[in-house]
């Protein structure tokens, strides 16, 4: 109890004699030190935001400007012609001015203005230069002399380390294609899915749209597109994820792995992981600037000199998806200094900081084994609670509204929803085990849904540690997408191996304060029919979990390395051998949806590539002719190669197909215009969703001397009933790890003999290109 009266700043007693006051001088100190640290914060924030604003300049810079413009009328050469002393003039009269300090105000104002007209000058030329993508579009080894001008342009430039933040506002607005161009390639792209008579009628459908419905809706997309910053992001975010009224659990988040060997210590928490990697993490945020010395992250980039949107980094921290009966939002905070911890059906709040100091890891250790050791049982309606989150969103809406609104429930529902993230300890063992099969489809279904009440699945994310050291985080989609998450998890990963460590012991480094107050356990008050309806949230969810069938497995027969000697490259080589899998599984071609990034673009996201081309189903049947010979098919891999390549490069720079379609959608919708072709194009289910996980955004490490830690990456929920999930990451130079979704439901589907049909098709593929595999798949 000790430790719990020093969380208490002000305590009084009625007395007879009146009121008797009582301070504790610890927690005074505790407030006081807190109110420096937020202003410490707000410091940095402060500073941050004018090294952003001013990139590719300095203050440094500004000095220099400064001091030459001074030099310069010292010697009495008037670099302003005129206009420091037109400036001097009218400065008002005072006697706290002579005429040398008017001077030298005068000279500074001039200076500062010149400097300032630089830096947008540059900022503006840093848009027009951002603007120009002929370099994905050239031959790979090869580079054109305006390519090779752009590039010294842009390191001339950026000679000064940018933050995560510096090129924000020099990134260009996403362009919005032509409609003939749109509607082209969408024609394009199912000419192979379908027959003469339905090709005819859709052409038809495009034909009517293009020159009626089309053109009023493109005007408005245009006024949208001058209007805002992206003409996608914010009608993505609301139509596509915050306004679906199906569980978003399995539907919606999606999973990360650890890599493949780092084994903790067993029975043992892996204080240091979570208190080091991610909590110091979110100090490192944008979301939530550093304190402690740490400095903030550097700006990723493309190739080293092509930045990348920062946008949805904001919200990785201090967000959660709140629900509503018609559309949910998103809750984001500046700042939180607590962390939601669920074990064992009981729910705490740990706070982050002492002392205005973010608490070492080998303090949250301390405060993660209270919990583990805490014996007390789960509140009525308590151990369940968090099914709310993954079942129907209406029932959570009104649910929330009805039991949350007020009282201890409000209090307890606002230290998990205000919290930096949420953190389940979990009493499972999962990881990868080698030799054990099944042990990574276990891995990723406990991910994926756990026992559907052990994850808060409205956060932005729920980092997952289990008995046996291993760890894996489950992440909400609508605030950010996956490489989003990827590059949180590399920093984490490689901090908690390279920079943190442990004893021999298997303890967090350091002593830990035994003086902290241990976690406080949020208290609930849950009537019977709250927990009426926790149980019909939770009845929705297990359908849907146990509905899920998971083949998750590693092909080591050959990586990139060998991949590039086809010359073409790897994503392109992966999902040309998955149309061949997806025709030998099912007989047939579908729709194809491959993630791409737009974050070449100010708050970009994602555009489809349609991966099931003209020239990827000549290639597959090709495969299965025998009359068609080796050197037939090589090229025709090639052709199907090369386009799938220029598709996704078309995606990646604005030049997309569904995207654009979706946003005419949306203004169809507002304008009441009726489209059947757009009703059409909306309404094709995509079978076969696919997605690569980026590898090693941040290069903290290199793999080539640390192969056990390669990426298992991760991987999302099947899309459609009767389709598969695809995810992939190519790790290093000879593993390729696959993740298969589907559903036990559907008779058309089976994670393991599609995950097989893969394989094969890897290997099939390759004895074209004379690619004996290294090892077995």
């Amino acid at each position: 109890m000790a430790e719990a009266h020093q969380a208490v700043a002000f305590q009084f007693t009625v007395t007879p004699e009146g009121l008797d006051f009582h301070l504790s001088r610890e927690a005074v100190r505790q407030l006081y030190l807190a109110g420096i640290s937020s202003w410490k914060k707000r410091l940095v924030r402060a500073k941050n935001s004018f090294l952003t604003g001013v990139y590719p300049a300095s203050p440094s810079s500004w000095m220099v400007v400064v001091m030459a413009t001074a030099g310069s009328f010292y010697c009495q050469v008037d670099p302003s012609l005129g206009l420091i002393a037109r400036i001097r003039h009218c400065l008002p009269e005072s006697r706290l001015l002579s005429a040398e300090s008017r001077t030298v105000v005068s000279v500074a104002v001039f200076s500062t203005g010149v400097w300032l007209s630089t830096v947008l000058i540059f900022r503006q030329l840093l848009k027009l230069l951002l603007s120009y993508h002929g370099w994905m579009f050239e031959p790979h080894g090869k580079m054109s002399r305006s390519t090779k001008i752009w590039v010294a342009l842009m390191k001339l430039l950026s000679v000064r380390k940018p933050l995560l933040y510096s090129f924000q506002t020099s990134l260009p607005k996403l362009p919005v294609p032509s409609v003939q161009a749109t509607v082209t390639r969408y024609l394009e792209s199912v000419r192979p899915l379908m027959d003469d008579e339905k090709y005819g009628r859709m052409e038809a459908l495009a034909k009517e749209f293009k020159e009626q419905t089309a053109p009023r809706l493109q005007k408005y997309l245009i006024l949208k597109s001058w209007w805002t910053t992206n003409y996608v992001s914010d009608w993505w975010e609301e139509y596509i994820y915050l306004r679906g009224r199906s569980p978003i659990m399995v539907n919606s988040n999606y999973y990360a792995m650890e890599v493949l060997g780092l084994w903790r210590f067993p029975g043992r928490i892996s204080g240091s992981q979570l208190g080091g990697s991610g909590v110091r993490g979110g100090g490192s945020q944008p979301s939530q600037p550093p304190s402690d010395g740490c400095a903030p992250p550097p700006q990723m980039m493309a190739l080293g000199i092509v930045p990348m949107c920062s946008y949805q980094s904001e919200r990785m921290f201090n967000t959660t998806r709140i629900p509503g009966k018609e559309t949910d939002t998103l809750l984001h905070l500046l700042d939180s200094k607590h962390l939601a911890v669920y074990h064992k059906g009981r729910f705490y709040k740990v706070w982050l900081y002492y002392g205005g100091q973010l608490l070492p890891p080998c303090d949250l250790q301390l405060q993660f084994q209270r919990i583990l050791d805490d014996p007390s049982p789960p509140q009525p309606g308590e151990q369940h609670l968090a099914a709310l989150t993954a079942g129907d969103r209406v029932p959570w809406a009104e649910a929330r509204a009805r039991f949350f609104s007020q009282g201890k429930n409000k209090v307890a529902l606002d230290a998990i929803e205000r919290a930096a993230f949420f953190l389940t300890l979990d009493e499972e063992e999962h990881g990868y085990v080698e030799g054990r099969e099944g042990c990574m489809d276990a891995y990723a279904k406990s991910l994926l849904h756990g026992q559907c009440y052990d994850r808060w699945f409205d956060k932005s994310f729920t980092l997952v540690v289990y008995k046996n050291g291993k760890l894996g985080a489950n992440a909400e989609h609508s605030w950010a997408d996956a490489p989003i998450i990827g590059h949180l998890w590399e920093f984490m990963l490689a901090t908690d191996k390279f920079q943190m460590g442990y004893t021999e012991e298997g303890n967090c480094k350091g002593q830990p304060n035994t003086a902290l107050a241990p976690p406080q356990r949020l208290q609930w008050d849950l009537p019977e029919e709250c927990r009426a309806a926790i149980e019909g949230s939770l009845r929705v969810a297990r359908a849907l979990a146990q509905d899920v069938d998971f083949n998750c497995f590693q092909f080591s027969a050959f990586g990139k390395g060998l991949i590039k000697r086809c010359r073409t490259s790897p994503d392109a080589f992966i999902q040309i051998a998955l149309q061949l899998a997806h025709f030998r599984d099912k007989g047939c071609f579908c729709l194809t949806y491959e993630a791409s990034m737009t974050r070449l673009f100010r708050e970009g996201r994602t555009e489809t590539v349609r991966s099931c081309t003209a020239e990827a189903t000549a290639f597959v049947r090709s495969m299965g002719d025998p009359r068609r010979s080796r050197s037939e098919r090589q090229k025709l891999f090639q052709l199907a190669a090369t386009k799938h390549q220029q598709l996704y490069r078309l995606a990646m720079t604005g030049a997309g197909i569904d995207r654009h379609l979706f946003c005419l959608y949306v203004v169809s919708r507002y304008l009441g215009v009726h489209s059947p072709f757009l009703d059409q194009v909306l309404s094709e289910p995509w079978r076969l969703s696919t997605s690569q996980t980026p590898q090693q955004q941040l290069k903290m490490f290199d793999l080539a001397e640390h192969p056990d830690h390669v990426s298992t990456g991760g991987g999302f929920g099947p899309v459609a009933d009767d389709g598969y999930g695809v995810s992939y990451i190519i790790a290093g130079e000879d593993l390729i790890t696959f993740h298969v979704s589907s559903k036990f439901s559907s008779p058309e589907t089976d994670s393991k003999r599609f995950g097989a049909h893969i394989r094969q098709a890897m290997l099939d593929i390759s004895q074209l290109f004379d690619l004996p595999p290294a090892k077995r798949a």
